[in-house]
């Protein structure tokens, strides 16, 4: 995905809005999915034509809810490097709300899980935050996500990874997250500099507190611009495998945090 980085240091949004994003205001935005489309807050060039819906039979809050199921192949990309093959459907954020470095961000928003969910060994991630790559053939173009939620084999666990291989668990736990709503809340700063942190609350208990590096080397080795920007993905990105996965979403957030409440 290009970004232009010029663009990204002026423009914002309006409080708790779902339009277009204009000049002047820190970002604070907020999406119910209550509408009878989705919002311009969210692009969808990871999503396949009806791999998405809005619908109201399951919801956090309000009259609305998104409803994403992934089939085998859906944006099927080869894996690099003796990596497995992927397939996904993500709910992407605009590209005016791409996250700038060193700034404090909150994320919130609410999964559900059908009871008939498969659990399997499969590499799945629900919600990632990535580091903008300046190539898409670069030495960054394969790279983990610096920030993710994973769901695998029951197991939920929120993982930092630089590069394509060094991963540290920041939380992990057995876990059967079908059939009820979890509440998921993320405190970042992304910077290569040890001044970074992730905090991160489920259900309303803070499971991680992590301070320090949160982001890639910015050089001409590593692949990526300084300074770098981070963007954020929610939804079913797995390893390739022939049974569909549902999942809901509902009541997302992100805001900037105040620079004097750190």
């Amino acid at each position: 995905m290009r970004i232009l980085p010029f663009l990204l240091l002026f423009v914002t949004l309006p409080a708790l809005s779902q339009t277009l994003p204009v000049r002047g205001a820190p970002v604070d935005i907020y999406d119910g999915f209550e509408g009878a489309a989705l919002s311009p807050l969210w692009e969808t060039s990871r999503i396949v034509p009806g791999a998405l819906t809005l619908q109201s039979a399951i919801v956090r809050s309000g009259q609305g809810a998104v409803h994403l199921t992934v089939h085998a192949n859906d944006k099927f990309e080869a894996g690099q490097h003796g990596d497995a093959d992927s397939e996904r459907d993500e709910l992407l954020e605009a590209r005016v709300l791409t996250s700038r470095e060193n700034i404090s961000y909150e994320y919130s928003w609410s999964m559900y899980l059908p009871a008939d969910f498969p659990i399997v060994p499969v590499r799945l991630v629900v919600a990632q935050w990535k580091q903008y790559c300046d190539s898409d053939s670069g030495p960054c173009s394969d790279d983990s996500p610096i920030l993710a939620v994973r769901y695998v084999n029951g197991v939920l666990s929120i993982v930092q990874s630089f590069g394509r291989s060094e991963k540290a668990v920041l939380y992990e736990e057995k876990r059967d997250l079908r059939g009820h709503w979890l509440d998921l809340r993320f405190q970042a700063r992304f910077t290569p500099q040890a001044t970074g942190f992730v905090r991160a609350w489920l259900d309303g208990k803070q499971v991680v507190d992590y301070s320090g590096v949160t982001a890639n080397a910015e050089s001409a080795a590593t692949g990526y611009p300084t300074p770098s920007y981070y963007y954020f993905k929610m939804g079913l990105y797995r390893d390739v495998m022939p049974q569909p996965m549902t999942l809901y979403l509902d009541e997302y957030r992100k805001r900037q945090l105040p620079v004097d409440a750190f």
